[in-house]
């Protein structure tokens, strides 16, 4: 379909997939001169008042000149782009390069005219929006800073989409049109504008397939066992509210009804609009299958089948074009390879899964994309007894399976504003744009708790069914990174689980102080260890004895949480034996009823072998069933891999909202599991309050910006990437205020004399060859080199113990203040973006990869926590009676880095070491400097969805 242009070649990576306001797809594309059908056609289905708004008069109809202008683009001056959906035109924009004179222009002409046309049938959609987007790119791409566009003042909808990019703009109004021109360089607001598009177009993609009127299950077996049977059966065992279709091409004729489920051969004899297809197929088939849904209408698909990207290099091909065949015609994908989907409001009750039974339902968000860590996870939720209490149920679940298309990112677009979920867990094996995770991520986490756990982070690779980019980040940075946006990192599904019911229905902790009280010593006293290995600050334990009474326990709760020095409160119990014992009911209705009084302050319990007590817990709310409720349940069936020991509950009402619910107490088997969430908890509060008052990036009046990028400019004109000598690297950094300390070559002792009399003494003299470079304790260095002759003895000393001057490659370089030797670096990572990261010098902290880091750019906030975030910060801040250095020097220099690297892309890799920091002022010994064309930024240009 597409050719060459008139003077370049077809510019393919334009195309691009983009999600709509509705939440359906559309494909953008250069129009290019095979399209003239397909535009004439487009034209006719357009109203006579949209065409007189286009044209500003009657145009019924498109010439032969006008099909050939409008088809025929040198993707320079002049570019024309169609969004399509299953092939078809629903909308186009071009633009044409115009003089000072407003005539058509070439290059230097920086200001180009656009207009648009949409089909009435998709206005409203967002379809406009985001071809300005992409055009706006395209325009920049091709040196075009300025766009403008008149419009007619009764075209509120054009003028509107205008107004709402967010541009600069300039306003006018001239021979009865309104003229617009903005200029196309992104703003704050108009990257605001952009992510909020995203974020509810993304949102409603999801909820399209979370929340269908209608499923239609394709592939459902006659005999019992099928994958497609399954699915259909625990669609209709759940109480599905919305209508059920069973499809099977191999269905006889007169069959009308299958498992007293309407029955069809092919999607196309549903008579009614169908949602929401599940796809259970061989792969060979699913193409077929997925050009009868798009032709029918259907919005999403949820595809069980297997066959894809998991199985090799064909079947990456196959999911490939799977994905580029339902974005042609409009629908998002959840697979393939997929478990299913769980919605368990009762507004929905949807379980188009393969867990045979529905969760309970409750306020926690679930994301996998592995179908065996899913089957984990609802497991561990679903459970009464044996481990975590289940306090709380599941709002939506999601398996994505290859995450072809509908990722852990659209998922949190979703959470983000579902005011059903207030929890949300994920177990992810990959981040296809880490980037876009990290900015959801921090947005998601100010409003509500993001629990995740991280597979396949030691393999070094994605799992073979996920097509992603790799990074050269370890596994401990990328983890640092998420904390940084706030989202509470956990190692294991276990300790997901268990930060995950803490936080659904217990509020958040004011600080680190723990009150620990309960019926037994050790317990307590175990309790007290764990705290303080998590970081907390303990009271000492409150030892009730084992004869103490549920009346006991009430009234030390009730103290403890009326106890202003303390944020928590964790009570421990064992079971008591005798007549006279507490039972598990009596002793959980006194606990709710003290934490009730003082519902600011979480409370966990740490039972040991009583699991009535976990059960009573969680029953010692409202939101046990009712005997009299109508709502459906749950049909609880035999499963060999998830015992179910307790009735389905019904969901909560409508009125049971996070902020009115009642406070359900969480029960853990194990002192270290108790406080390990609860340390989360603490930290992840923490970061709440700092969130709401975020830092800012200073500015600062001696940098130099614009000579930095000249001489960035001119050192890459000689070549892709490089790493600058000693000056150019001195000269840049010095550009930003941050100063080398010059080393000079010492070949010979002669010239390590003269260097020596040029800098004054005292000098160091150091090896500088790879394998001695930075390691002093190595025996490389020499210090406080006081006159001529210790520099010459010391000369020989190095010689001597480790080979020729070539071999060392000595250099001299003037004594800096002694103080705490540290290490400064920033890197650009092709996945995750720019990072800072700090540590100290030495071996020791390299061996304990005891390092910091933080995504660019680097606020005061960021840069005054870096520095006290690594485990040796104590080193900075008088450890031991030794004096403290200037931190806010180093901070500064943290800023400085990060302003380099944010400013100039190019400067891909930055290494000071080390920087010797004193209790006045700081000296930065060493120093190196990589330079690249910058690696392309996908989360600053247009919204499209990813490609595989």
């Amino acid at each position: 379909m597409q050719s060459a242009s008139d003077r370049h070649e077809y510019p393919a990576h334009w195309e691009a997939d983009v999600v709509l306001r509705d939440g359906g797809t559309a494909r953008i594309r250069p129009i290019t001169v095979d399209d003239a059908e397909r535009l004439v056609s487009f034209y006719e289905q357009v109203s006579d008042e949209s065409k007189y708004y286009r044209f500003f008069a009657p145009y019924p109809r498109l010439s032969a000149k006008d099909v050939h202008r409008f088809t025929h683009h040198d993707f320079v001056d002049r570019v024309g782009l169609a969004a399509t959906v299953g092939g078809e035109f629903i909308a186009t924009v071009r633009y044409d390069r115009i003089g000072a004179d407003g005539m058509p222009a070439s290059a230097p002409a920086d200001e180009a005219e656009v207009a648009f046309l949409v089909q009435d049938a998709h206005q409203g959609r967002g379809v406009a929006s985001a071809l300005l987007e992409h055009i706006g790119a395209v325009a920049r791409e091709r040196d075009i800073r300025r766009f403008a566009a008149e419009v007619l003042p009764a075209n509120n909808k054009m003028i509107k989409v205008f107004t709402d990019a967010g541009y600069t703009q300039k306003r006018s109004f001239e021979d009865g049109v309104v003229r617009l021109e903005f200029d196309l360089e992104p703003t704050d607001r108009s990257l605001a504008v952009q992510y909020a598009r995203e974020q509810r177009a993304e949102a409603r993609s999801v909820q399209r397939l979370l929340v269908p009127g209608s499923v239609a299950v394709i592939g459902v077996g006659r005999t019992p066992g099928g994958v497609g049977r399954s699915v259909l059966g625990n669609i209709k065992d759940a109480g599905f509210t919305g209508r059920l279709y069973a499809v099977n091409r191999a269905f006889p004729e007169d069959l009308k009804e299958f498992d007293s489920v309407p029955a069809q051969r092919s999607v196309r004899e549903i008579e009614e609009q169908v949602d929401l297809a599940v796809v259970a197929v061989p792969a060979a088939l699913v193409p077929e299958v997925v050009a009868e849904c798009g032709e029918h209408g259907v919005q999403g698909l949820v595809v069980l089948s297997a066959g894809y990207a998991e199985s090799g290099p064909d079947g990456r091909e196959r999911q490939r074009e799977l994905v580029r065949q339902a974005r042609a015609y409009g629908m998002r994908i959840i697979g393939p390879n997929a478990f299913g989907i769980i919605n368990t409001s009762a507004d929905v009750r949807l379980n188009a899964s393969l867990a045979p039974e529905m969760p309970r339902p409750g306020r926690i968000g679930l994301f996998a994309q592995s179908g065996a860590i899913g089957i984990a996870l609802l497991s561990r939720l679903h459970r009464r007894g044996g481990g975590v209490t289940g306090v709380t149920g599941v709002s939506t679940f999601v398996s994505s399976g290859n995450r072809a298309d509908v990722s852990g990112n659209d998922v949190l677009q979703y959470w983000y504003d579902d005011p059903d979920t207030d929890v949300a867990l994920m177990y992810l094996e990959s981040i296809g744009n880490p980037r876009k995770f990290t900015r959801l991520a921090r947005r998601t986490a100010a409003a509500k708790p993001l629990v995740v756990v991280q597979g396949a982070r030691h393999g070094g690779a994605a799992p073979q069914g996920h097509a992603v980019r790799a990074t050269r980040l370890p596994h401990a940075t990328v983890s640092a990174l998420l904390r940084q946006a706030g989202v509470i990192r956990v190692d294991t599904i276990t300790e997901l689980v268990d930060a995950g019911l803490l936080l659904a229905r217990q509020p958040l902790p004011a600080g680190p102080r723990v009150a620990i009280l309960g019926n037994s010593e050790s317990l307590g006293l175990l309790t007290y260890d764990a705290c303080l290995s998590e970081g907390l600050r303990p009271l000492p334990p409150l030892d009730l004895t084992t004869a103490a009474s549920a009346r006991d326990f009430h009234q030390a709760l009730s103290r403890a949480l009326a106890d202003e020095t303390c944020d928590a409160v964790v009570v421990t119990a064992i079971p008591a034996i005798g007549d006279a014992s507490t039972g598990d009911a009596e002793l959980a209705e006194a606990l709710r009823t003290a934490a009730e009084r003082v519902p600011g302050k979480p409370v966990l319990v740490v039972h040991v072998e009583l699991g009535g007590l976990a059960e009573a817990l969680s029953a010692a709310a409202s939101t046990a069933p009712r005997p009299d409720s109508k709502a459906p349940r749950s049909v609880v069936r035999a499963h060999p891999i998830r015992p179910l020991d307790f009735p389905a509950e019904t969901p909560p009402e409508p009125s049971d909202t996070s902020e009115n619910a009642p406070r359900l107490i969480t029960a853990y088997p194990a002192a270290e599991r108790a406080v390990r969430a609860l340390g989360e908890a603490v930290k992840y509060a923490q970061w709440r309050r700092e969130a709401a008052e975020p830092g800012k990036v200073p500015e600062y009046e001696d940098i130099d910006e614009k000579g930095a990028a000249r001489l960035i400019g001119g050192l890459l004109a000689r070549g892709q990437g490089l790493t600058l000598g000693t000056d150019e690297t001195c000269d840049l950094l010095g550009m930003y205020g941050i100063q080398v300390h010059r080393a000079l070559h010492a070949p010979s002792p002669d010239t390590a004399a003269d260097a020596a009399r040029t800098l004054g003494y005292p000098v160091a003299l150091k090896a500088t060859a790879p394998h001695l470079r930075h390691r002093a304790d190595l025996g490389g260095v020499r210090l406080d080199l006081a006159d001529e002759e210790q520099l010459r003895r010391a000369y020989a000393e190095l010689t001597e113990l480790f080979g020729r001057p070539e071999e060392l490659r000595p250099v001299v370089q003037s004594m800096a203040p002694r103080g705490v030797d540290t290490v400064v670096r920033a890197v650009i990572d092709p996945a995750a973006g720019a990072v800072l990261s700090f540590g100290l010098a030495g071996a020791a902290s390299q061996l304990l990869g005891d390092m910091a880091h933080r995504l660019i750019p680097v606020t005061d906030r960021d840069a005054t926590s870096i520095v006290r975030s690594i485990r040796t910060a104590p080193l900075l801040f008088g450890w031991r009676g030794s004096a403290p250095v200037d931190t806010p020097a180093l901070e500064e220099l943290l800023q400085r880095v990060s302003r380099l690297v944010d400013d100039h892309p190019e400067v891909v890799a930055v290494t000071l070491e080390p920087v010797v920091v004193a209790t006045h002022g700081l000296s930065v010994l060493g120093a190196s400097v990589r330079l690249a064309p910058p690696p392309a930024r996908d989360d600053l240009g247009p919204r499209t969805l990813p490609t595989y």
